[in-house]
């Protein structure tokens, strides 16, 4: 999959080969925003999976935004969970889908933005380690600058205190990221009372909205993430075109 960007000239330039251009002339990689909207869980996998083999013709770096539909996720764990639990989450009205990311079981759904950055770091010359940290700084960042004061902690992700805001869960293959981050705006937390968030016990969820006592959307939030992720991951943003959907992208249990 190539995506092509026009110029002035009128002459088309994939998107790798313009990004490859912008980093020798700055120094700095050229990410590409992509706004998602609400999308279900496997149409999210299915794109990442579309802009992670964009990287086989050369760096195509891409910031995938989006909300879900109610869904339970798992991660990569020794054993699976057991089936009456998932058939006890299904029942809910959620879907619930395995994967491959880091991490126990979480809940994406309507108010929450889910970023998924799908870089090549490579281009970064940083490793996975430091990835994950620039996720968690990016986001202490977007917290600060709402007001809301935000740190890590010994378990993975974003907390307020002993409740976790943020939910970090990433892949990394041949050095190209996939999954990412999921950060509680409005979210409807009820939805993580039915299962224990990320394997952690005695810790609670917490949403910005709740935070600040009023309302804070995913549409007001994600200016301040692009701003602190570039600052950040030290790169420019660009805006790219919203893919089409794919027919039939409908729900897939695991």
């Amino acid at each position: 999959m190539c995506r092509f960007l026009w110029l002035s000239a009128g002459s088309p330039v994939r998107t790798s080969d313009l990004q490859l251009q912008f980093w020798m002339q700055t120094g700095r990689p050229l990410v590409e925003v992509v706004r998602l909207g609400l999308v279900s869980y496997k149409e999210g996998l299915r794109l990442q999976q579309a802009y992670v083999d964009r990287h086989r013709s050369g760096p195509a770096h891409a910031l995938l935004l989006c909300q879900h539909s109610p869904v339970y996720t798992t991660g990569i764990r020794n054993k699976p969970y057991p089936a009456p639990l998932l058939d006890r989450l299904r029942l809910l009205g959620a879907d619930v889908h395995r994967t491959n990311r880091g991490g126990l079981i979480t809940f994406h759904g309507p108010g929450q933005l889910v970023c998924y950055p799908v870089l090549h770091l490579g281009g970064f010359r940083k490793g996975v380690r430091w990835y994950v940290g620039q996720l968690e700084k990016t986001v202490i960042s977007l917290c600060s600058r709402l007001g809301v004061e935000a740190a890590t902690s010994p378990h993975t992700g974003v907390w307020v205190g002993d409740n976790k805001i943020c939910a970090i869960g990433i892949h990394c293959g041949r050095y190209v990221t996939s999954h990412g981050l999921a950060l509680n705006c409005n979210t409807d937390l009820s939805w993580f009372g039915h299962i224990v968030p990320c394997g952690i016990e005695g810790k609670g969820v917490t949403s910005l909205s709740r935070e600040l006592q009023r309302d804070v959307s995913v549409e007001e939030t994600i200016p301040h993430l692009l701003d602190a992720f570039r600052e950040q991951f030290s790169c420019q943003l660009t805006e790219g075109e919203t893919p089409e959907p794919q027919q039939n992208s409908g729900v897939s249990s695991a």
